[in-house]
């Protein structure tokens, strides 16, 4: 009986320490709570008390420390060192990140939503004292719908990962990138990223049904529409993709799917003109029944790199043109689309539209022709420093820009290289640019001979990498006065305390 009473004793003096415990951790923190409010209202608030807080809520590997992220790179693409941030978020669902965000937002800091890190105008770059945020680990393929034409994905999902389990399902997501193997579709909507497809498919834009977006406050906005059509009030989705993370942070989509290809069909043709590539160009929309996917035009200067020493590919064509096209049809016949294919090609050759072609006959060649035109790296090897630009505008201007910009950056330059390529059929063009020197005054002077001649045309300074850092000083050129004024007000509508993604796309 004694024993028994003991034990019960015991048993109630534990749980009486317990509760203590949990009220003396729920008062502490409180009380740490509104230490760190008063701060914030004095202006006193330290960066270690905001991570600590973090900490303190969320599961070490959800939050992790100045060093931790610092032994992980700041980018895939070119720029060196490691991440220099004051932390790194890692949620696991939509909950969590939404309550990450109030946290930052109720504290005024600043965070840096990061995708595959394959963005090219600094528009993940993240500052010492900001917070960046990674969705790779809410990387889930949620459904995939035959039926519908539909899969939805989570934000931290790789592009190629996708596709390759959309084909084994016999569907196609036509994005089609470079950088496929390490971009996230998150990171590919808020850029609304192009690629090599969109003349057939569009660009990402074109490809989101639904979305689910986290705002700066961690309100979630669900708009997880599966429907072509749905004119119910505004399509709030539109104002997320290719806001660069400074609206919000996108967690979730539904994106539309196509029937997986069964022929391929790919060519490189040597062109004596513009003029000729863009007949063949639109003699190619009309001959090909819709199933023409890729246009790439190649100017002499690029494919003559690409295909010398020390590139490892030799040149299936003669160097001797102007112009060069790879262009590549996707169809569900393979022997019509085949023979279709070959007529135009024959066609083209009588009429003198086309000067010369090789068609791909097996795997191993049509990678040796895409390598051509993507092997982008190479270029790097060869030249230093290379300044990297993306423009749109119209065809019927390309031939006399490019023109243009060559003699006005050889009239000031003493040793330029200009390498041009780009997505023709939808009007964005590609180019890399060598002086020899690289010093921002250099970059400035180079970026306002590639520019300003946009605006005359009414161009724009970027097809597809988007604005972030580098071209927020140039934004002007492409966006009237009131289109930049509403894109603040919007900014400010969304994210009023300016926490997310601070200082990219919108100019000062």
């Amino acid at each position: 009986m004694l024993e028994e009473s003991c034990s019960h004793i015991n048993y109630m003096n534990f749980f009486l320490r317990n509760i203590v415990a949990k009220y003396t951790v729920k008062k502490s923190a409180l009380y740490m709570k509104n230490i760190i409010l008063h701060k914030i209202a004095a202006n006193h608030i330290s960066m270690a008390e905001i991570v600590s807080v973090l900490t303190a809520k969320f599961e070490k590997d959800c939050v992790l420390s100045h060093a931790e992220a610092g032994t992980r790179v700041a980018s895939n693409w070119r720029q060196s060192g490691n991440l220099d941030c004051l932390a790194l978020l890692r949620p696991r669902t939509t909950a969590e990140l939404s309550e990450m965000l109030r946290i930052c937002n109720e504290f005024g800091q600043p965070v840096v939503p990061h995708g595959g890190l394959t963005n090219v105008v600094g528009g993940g770059a993240t500052k010492p004292n900001e917070i960046a945020l990674s969705l790779e680990r809410m990387n889930g393929i949620e459904e995939i719908n035959v039926q519908n034409k539909t899969v939805t994905v989570q934000a931290g999902v790789i592009l190629q990962h996708l596709q390759q389990t959309l084909a084994e399902n016999g569907l196609l997501f036509p994005l089609d990138l470079g950088a496929k193997g390490s971009c996230m579709i998150g990171g590919n909507i808020a850029s609304n990223a192009g690629g090599l497809q969109a003349l057939r498919y569009g660009v990402m834009r074109n490809l989101v049904l639904g979305l689910e977006v986290v705002l700066a406050g961690g309100t979630i906005i669900s708009s997880m529409n599966k429907m072509l059509k749905n004119n119910a009030g505004y399509d709030l989705k539109q104002l997320f993709i290719g806001s660069e993370g400074t609206l919000g942070v996108i967690t979730r989509a539904v994106l539309k799917v196509e029937e997986l290809p069964r022929s391929k069909n790919t060519a490189l043709v040597a062109l004596q003109s513009f003029d000729k590539a863009n007949e063949l160009l639109q003699f190619s929309k009309k001959h090909l029944n819709n199933n023409l996917s890729s246009f790439e035009l190649i100017w002499q200067d690029y494919y003559t790199l690409m295909t010398s020493a020390p590139s490892p590919y030799a040149p299936p064509l003669p160097q001797v043109y102007p112009y060069y096209v790879l262009m590549e049809t996707l169809g569900q016949d393979t022997g019509k689309d085949k023979a279709l294919f070959e007529e135009l090609l024959e066609k083209g050759l009588e009429d003198g539209l086309i000067a010369d072609a090789v068609i791909a006959a097996s795997q191993q060649q049509l990678d040796w022709l895409w390598n051509i035109r993507e092997n982008v790296e190479f270029i790097f090897s060869v030249h230093s420093p290379v300044f990297l630009y993306d423009v749109s505008l119209a065809i019927s201007d390309m031939e006399a820009y490019i023109t243009k910009i060559k003699a006005d950056l050889r009239s000031v330059l003493a040793d330029v290289y200009v390498f041009t390529f780009g997505h023709m059929g939808d009007g964005n063009l590609h180019l890399f640019i060598s002086c020899g020197e690289d010093n921002q005054a250099t970059k400035h002077r180079v970026d306002d001979m590639i520019y300003k001649p946009l605006q005359q045309i009414g161009g724009s300074i970027t097809g597809e990498h988007g604005i972030g850092l580098e071209k927020r000083s140039w934004l002007h050129l492409s966006r009237t006065p009131a289109e930049i004024e509403l894109m603040k007000i919007i900014k400010n509508a969304l994210d009023p305390k300016g926490i997310l993604n601070p200082g990219k796309l919108l100019p000062d």
